[in-house]
């Protein structure tokens, strides 16, 4: 009997339809738990952004990225996470990533339902091809439905197991991203304040730079206004100097009446900066003299060259004066007396009060020993001379208070003990106040205008070093005042000149002996004559470790060598040198006495030797020969022995032998012309007068006067003040009075430096 089609066909129906309905029930519940799921983690994820203050991340591919890391547990391309400020971007990330899980599912179970279609398709056709087979169709069907509903459960425990990885592997994502924020934030934090430390320097950069473009404006505006009132200052040049002209005798008048209640502020002008003062002419014009080189001194000097000088009416007849009459300028007490009021600031180790004393003469000596006369020793400084010479100056025979008598003008400027006070102070500024004071002071005079300074001359106690620092470095030794224009204009007197210039001159440093009588002098002459000598030659001196050029570790040693031939006072910490019984000691025991260059070329000691009638030894012409112009024979070779240095420091020249063949008429001859030599180096005592001896302060003022003389007859014929040489043949011109090649050219033919050889 043949089954109808029609029942098989109902059964195979309402199976589907249970099928079906089971899954779209499944597939709601699936699709409402994805999104329950969704909106969780966009609002775990809009919490976290908002309480970090950063992105979440960058794009849906690198989540991709990191999803597929996770799966395949590789944690290597975690960092690949890109943090962004944007959280509208994260929640656009996560919404694909939803839509993109939802659409695959539905895909799968697409695809399961189309495949059992297609089997249920096929039953069929077999089914009404084959009647028979019925029964086995219908066990297939039914083993068909029961496997067909495990494989439909089985897909959706698949699916709830890959969303519970799905949240795990997004709370990971989200662990390790919440971490790499943390890094990067600190990260963006350092880097932060990095660029603000960066920018805070090159703000201060930017603050620095201005403010130098502030300070070179400022200097140049200055610098400007200095030169528009410099400008305005020389165009009224002419209008004062004839102001000052028509009260210059009023002026006169009432400074000689009232010197001291004049104040010194409105005495002195203000001292100029470095960069006002009037710069040093050049080489070119260095001979030229220096009111030369101002237009308006150059025009007066055409029209007056030196105005005459005015003869005394009381003696016009019969003027033992004539030609010597000197004035001395008046200066504020602060330029002289004051030094000597605060003697005690005057040296930090020397008690110069006590030297000051005695018209700056010192504490007298006792004759204990019997080396000294039974007068006239002192202890005399070697830097008080312009005490000395202004004090021997007050008892000049030929003094005159009207200026337009005077043949020369004495400044008594105490030079050397004002620059002695700052020598050791780095502050040029100190040490060139007085002496720029000074000279300004001096400019305004009309004592000044008769010669521009021609005839003024002034008294330094040091040498000319101390006086000539380098204009260029403010912190070198001594002050400025010989390299002042006004200063060139005037004769210097030091105790040692320079040999490259012309307007400086050397005199003797004082010694221990002061006499007061012609007597005393020719009592000492006649001692030193019958003296019995125990050495052939002696040293009195220090070492020179530190200047490889000095020759006094030779001559120590070669002193040392000779044993009883030679004797040797050395000048150590003890101060052996310092106490005068040694040193007259020691020289009046010697037939020669060395005399090395020192910490300059000339030393005391070779006064001290001459007055002891010890015969000097010389290694450098710049010693003596070149210096004492006025006091010491042109012939050298009649006074003294010269052994060149450059032998000595190579060992060729042996003193002891030298000195030993020089044959006993010669010793007998120089000898004798030391001693006559004595009072011409030597200064009496200022509180008397000499008789017919003419001492080291008389020779001093004669050659003054000659050399003022011989200015004022170059001017008056038209002349260019010592324009006959170049001034660094100044040594040849005034030692030799001749100029071309000479032998001593090697000596002199570089400046070797304030401290010398």
């Amino acid at each position: 009997m043949e089954k109808p089609m029609s029942g098989k066909f109902r059964c195979r129906t309402q199976s589907w339809y249970i099928v079906l309905v089971s899954f779209l029930l499944w597939l709601t519940l699936y699709m409402c738990y994805l999104y329950s799921s969704s909106v969780t983690f966009r609002k775990r994820g809009h919490s976290f952004v908002a309480n970090n203050h950063t992105g979440f991340l960058d794009s849906s591919q690198s989540f991709h990225v990191v999803v597929r890391d996770d799966e395949t547990q590789d944690p290597s391309h975690v960092e690949d996470i890109d943090i962004v400020d944007n959280v509208v971007d994260d929640d656009e990330t996560e919404t694909d990533e939803d839509k993109t899980t939802e659409f695959s599912d539905v895909e799968e179970v697409n695809q399961v339902i189309d495949s059992m279609l297609s089997e249920d398709q096929n039953g069929t056709d077999t089914d009404s091809a084959k009647d028979n087979e019925d029964v086995t169709s219908n066990e297939e069907v039914k083993n068909m439905d029961e496997d067909d509903k495990p494989v439909v459960q089985s897909s959706a425990q698949d699916k709830r197991k890959e969303g519970r990885s799905t949240k795990q592997r997004k709370g990971t994502t989200a662990n390790v991203s919440e971490r790499q924020r943390d890094k990067k934030s600190e990260e963006d934090q350092e880097r932060r304040k990095e660029d603000r430390v960066v920018k805070q320097k090159e703000t201060a950069n930017v603050l620095e730079r201005q403010r130098g473009e502030n300070v070179e404006d400022q200097a140049a505006k200055r610098k400007g206004a200095a030169n528009f009132l410099e400008r305005q200052r020389g165009e009224n040049v002419e209008d004062q100097t004839a102001k000052r002209q028509e009260n210059a005798d009023v002026s006169e008048r009432q400074r000689e009446d009232n010197p001291e209640d004049q104040p010194v502020e409105k005495m002195l002008p203000a001292v100029k900066s470095r960069t006002e003062r009037p710069q040093r002419p050049r080489r070119r014009e260095r001979n030229k003299p220096a009111d030369s080189l101002n237009p308006v001194m150059e025009k007066r000097i055409e029209k007056v060259v030196a105005e005459p000088r005015r003869q005394n009416p009381v003696q016009a007849g019969s003027d033992s004066c004539s030609g010597r009459y000197i004035y001395i300028h008046n200066l504020p007490r602060k330029f002289n007396q004051d030094l000597l009021e605060n003697c005690r600031s005057l040296s930090f180790w020397t008690d110069m009060c006590e030297c000051a004393s005695n018209l700056g003469l010192g504490a007298r000596l006792s004759n204990d020993e019997k080396l000294y006369s039974n007068s006239g020793w002192f202890a005399t400084n070697q830097f008080l001379l312009e005490v000395i010479f202004h004090n021997r100056m007050k008892q000049y025979k030929c003094l005159t208070k009207d200026p337009l008598v005077a043949s020369a003008i004495y400044v008594p400027y105490y030079a050397g003990l004002d620059v002695g006070r700052y020598l050791w102070d780095p502050d040029g500024f100190m040490r060139d106040y007085d002496a720029l004071n000074l000279v300004k002071w001096l400019a305004s005079r009309p004592e000044w205008k008769r010669m521009w300074g021609r005839d003024h001359f002034l008294v330094a106690g040091r040498i000319n070093w101390d006086f000539r620092r380098d204009p260029k470095n403010e912190s070198d030794w001594g002050n400025e005042l010989l390299n002042f224009d006004e200063s060139r204009n005037m004769t210097m007197l030091v105790l040692e000149s320079s040999p490259w210039n012309y307007n400086d001159f050397a005199i003797p440093y004082p010694t221990y002996f002061h006499p007061s009588r012609d007597d005393a002098v020719f009592q000492w002459q006649n001692k030193m004559r019958r003296l019995k000598r125990r050495f052939l030659f002696s040293f009195a001196g220090a070492r020179r470790p530190g200047r490889h050029e000095s020759i006094r570790n030779e001559l120590i040693e070669q002193c040392l060598t000779s044993r009883r031939r030679c004797r040797f006072l050395e000048c150590d910490k003890t101060q052996k040198c310092h106490k005068p019984a040694n040193v007259m000691r020691l020289f009046q025991n010697s037939i020669f006495c060395l005399q090395p260059p020192g910490d300059s070329y000339t030393r005391r000691s070779i006064f001290d030797s001459i007055i002891a009638g010890c015969i000097p030894v010389f290694f450098h012409p710049g010693s003596a020969y070149v210096q004492y112009i006025w006091h010491f024979p042109r012939d050298y070779n009649k006074y003294s022995v010269m052994i060149p240095e450059s032998d000595v420091k190579t060992g060729k020249a042996n003193i002891e032998r030298i000195l030993t063949r020089v044959s006993r008429d010669r010793r007998v001859a120089m000898k004798d012309e030391i001693i006559k030599m004595i009072p011409k180096v030597i200064y009496a005592d200022p509180s008397s007068r000499l008789g017919e001896i003419e001492d080291a302060f008389d020779l001093a003022v004669k050659g003054i006067l000659d050399r003022v003389e011989t200015v004022r007859n170059q001017m008056n014929e038209g002349r260019i003040v010592n324009y006959d040489f170049e001034e660094e043949e100044s040594w040849k011109y005034f030692a030799i009075g001749k100029l071309g090649p000479h032998e001593w050219d090697a000596y002199f033919s570089r400046k070797i430096g304030k401290h010398g050889p």
